[in-house]
């Protein structure tokens, strides 16, 4: 029997897990899977069929398993779920953390994950999961976590350090300890360090800190990613209209929420409708790309009506058709710039940002001074280096300069608006912005044109 090897990601290793299973040879399995990191586990898995996923989750420890099944990638994770008994479901779900555990049964039907909370041995952490799915899920209640450590103000350090032995058991990380009053209420923190100097009799409300930023259930993820980047927390509470300690976030969840946003960002900005990922079916990665496309289809279609409508003056001027590309490409860009740097504003919201019409001005005084640059630069290369008539190099840079400021109000009012009525403005940063230039770019130079050339 040849040498176990130990655990490496690459496509080798992966050829070597299938034929494992494949012979169902589980001690190498779970040998060479000993000690490799649960992301990478992960990884693997999502390479895998469902049987032969499944036949490594059920190897190894219920622990581990847990680990991978919150690293799977949510389509592989759907996929996995569902060929499990809830009895064997819920044997993974003991072993997480109540807020990893609501993201895995939110992706179920309510029958189904009803099926699978009924199974859990441990009463207080079916109540945890009950009590989180109440919350909407980009909210801090649906971030946050159940299990945390706390201690009351009147403990003294020995009572203390005993129910942080015993609550830690349930915790997987300790950034830090809550204080609370009888009631509940959220009072401060106090660090190990102090806990640890202090001298036996010592009471926590003499040592504890009250200077503590808490957010409230109600409060959007984003805002708790602003105020845990701002402040640099680790791990932040949350507290119920009452001031009472429900939870904690820490600092793994919202890089989560982060990295979900910034791809919903990503993809609505290049003008795909739906949360995508390359691993999808053909079928539903087209669904998502196609309707921005059928639009900039359609904007193209307009684009030639308007074309077609100045024939006769493109007749006479033949040379106005080289120019349209031109036209077209930079009312696009400063359109995506100008958008871009609003939806880049709106997403790190400070109470020092201008107010909507203070952008607004500034964008205008922007595209003012872009266009009389390119205004300028288009006519003289058009008059003296392609030698046309200064009339026809007026045209064309009259166009270019209008131009500019219409893509550069149309990029920085479109966001704001769309804001203003609660839709994700990244949505305007792409094809929209793009298509609607297009068309008004065309009219506007074909308008300057018949202004100044009589077509």
């Amino acid at each position: 029997m040849e040498p176990i090897k130990s655990f490496e990601l690459s496509k080798e290793y992966l050829e070597s897990l299938r034929d494992g299973i494949e012979s169902q040879d589980n001690d190498f399995i779970i040998e060479s899977l000993d000690g490799a990191n649960v992301a990478d586990i992960a990884a693997l898995l999502d390479e895998l069929n469902m049987d032969e996923a499944i036949y490594v989750l059920r190897l190894l420890e219920a622990s581990t398993a847990a680990d991978i099944l919150i690293e799977l990638d949510e389509d592989s994770l759907i996929k996995v779920i569902r060929e499990m008994q809830p009895s064997e479901l819920a044997g993974f779900i003991e072993k997480m953390d109540s807020d990893d555990a609501v993201d895995i049964l939110i992706l179920m039907p309510t029958k189904e994950r009803e099926d699978v909370i009924s199974y859990l041995q441990e009463k207080e952490k079916s109540a945890n999961i009950l009590d989180l799915l109440r919350y909407d899920e980009d909210s801090a209640g649906g971030l946050m976590a159940k299990e945390f450590i706390k201690a009351n103000q009147n403990w003294n350090v020995v009572q203390t350090i005993e129910e942080i032995r015993r609550q830690a058991e349930k915790v997987e990380k300790i950034y830090s300890i809550y204080v609370v009053d009888n009631k509940q209420h959220l009072l401060g923190r106090v660090s190990l360090k102090k806990i640890i100097l202090a001298s036996s009799d010592t009471k926590i409300s003499n040592i504890y800190e009250s200077d503590l930023i808490s957010v409230p259930t109600h409060m959007d993820g984003e805002e708790v990613a602003e105020i845990m980047r701002k402040y640099d927390l680790e791990s932040v509470p949350v507290v119920n209209a009452k001031n009472k300690l429900v939870g904690r976030i820490t600092v793994d969840d919202i890089l989560d929420l982060i990295r979900e946003q910034s791809e919903e960002d990503m993809q609505a900005m290049t003008g795909i409708s739906a949360d995508v990922e390359e691993s999808d079916s053909v079928f539903k990665i087209s669904k998502a790309r196609l309707p921005w496309l059928l639009i900039g289809v359609v904007g193209g279609l307009l684009g030639a009506q308007i074309i077609g409508f100045f024939e006769d003056g493109l007749s006479k001027y033949i040379a106005l058709a080289s120019f349209i590309p031109l036209v077209a490409a930079t009312g696009g860009n400063v359109g995506i710039q100008s958008s871009s740097l609003v939806v880049q504003t709106l997403a790190s919201k400070s109470v020092f940002n201008d107010t909507p019409w203070k952008r607004f001005v500034k964008g205008v005084l922007i595209a003012v001074v872009n266009g009389i640059v390119l205004g300028l630069f288009v006519f003289s290369v058009v008059v003296f280096i392609y030698g046309f008539e200064s009339i026809f190099g007026l045209t064309i840079g009259l166009a270019m300069f209008c131009v500019v400021l219409l893509a550069s109000f149309m990029g920085t009012v479109t966001p704001l608006v769309l804001d203003k009525f609660g839709i994700n403005p990244a949505i305007a940063s792409g094809p929209f912005i793009t298509t609607a230039n297009d068309l008004l770019g065309l009219a506007v130079y074909f308008g300057v044109a018949m202004s100044l050339l009589k077509l």
